[in-house]
């Protein structure tokens, strides 16, 4: 069994004072709602936990209805931190969970090929990531915003979700993560402190997170 955690309890404070950019409309429905569809309509998904801010229960049961999903879910309520909105929703997957795929609840593109070629490479290797080759220059700065050095973007990625994981394997870098009281930004960082290799799948289609005003349209022009 498979089960999408869909981290949706954050405030997007990039967006702009007293918006929630989760239900930003955009190609006629809430930003939010495209990502559940895309999970809830993938074969390989078999449950989902949405993560989300505490208070809101009513607006996403109201939106399952007018998406009338086909898979079950589970409403958990986030944490402080983005990894401790992860722990909850790892805490909350059913028992019978072997694979987990945590998405941004913002990030309401990604491809029905993504997240299977994803979960593959987590069954194969115990944990992967969706991530795209660097194609623009990099250059690292010092603290004047001044360049400091070129860096080689031949082993350079961006970094996206899903990130997909056995179960076993996530529960246990986060639970380190935890323990050692360290703040990550993502939960491939909780592997690679425990030692666990994660995959790069290179996914070319396109997978943009929404973050500030200016990504909507580019967002509604993909969907």
């Amino acid at each position: 069994m498979n089960t999408a955690i869909i981290v949706a309890a954050g405030r997007g404070t990039r967006m702009g004072p007293g918006i929630d950019k989760l239900f930003l409309e955009v190609a006629g429905l809430p930003v939010v709602a495209h990502t559940w569809r895309r999970f809830d309509q993938h074969p390989d998904i078999h449950h989902l936990c949405l993560v989300i801010r505490p208070g809101l229960e009513s607006d996403f049961e109201e939106l399952a209805r007018k998406l009338a999903v086909r898979r079950p879910f589970t409403l958990v309520p986030g944490g402080a931190e983005r990894q401790d909105s992860v722990w909850n929703g790892l805490s909350s997957v059913p028992w019978e969970t072997q694979l987990v795929a945590i998405q941004d609840g913002a990030r309401p593109c990604t491809s029905l090929d993504t997240i299977s070629r994803c979960l593959l490479a987590a069954e194969q290797t115990g944990a992967a990531v969706a991530a795209q080759r660097a194609v623009d220059t990099f250059k690292e700065a010092d603290s004047q915003q001044r360049v400091a050095r070129h860096l080689d973007r031949s082993s350079l990625w961006a970094v996206q979700t899903p990130q997909c994981f056995r179960l076993t394997v996530i529960r246990n870098a986060l639970a380190e993560v935890r323990a050692r009281g360290l703040s990550i930004t993502d939960d491939t960082g909780a592997c690679e402190l425990i030692g666990v290799p994660v995959q790069l799948v290179d996914c070319p289609d396109p997978n943009p997170k929404v973050t500030v005003p200016a990504d909507l349209p580019v967002v509604s022009l993909w969907l």
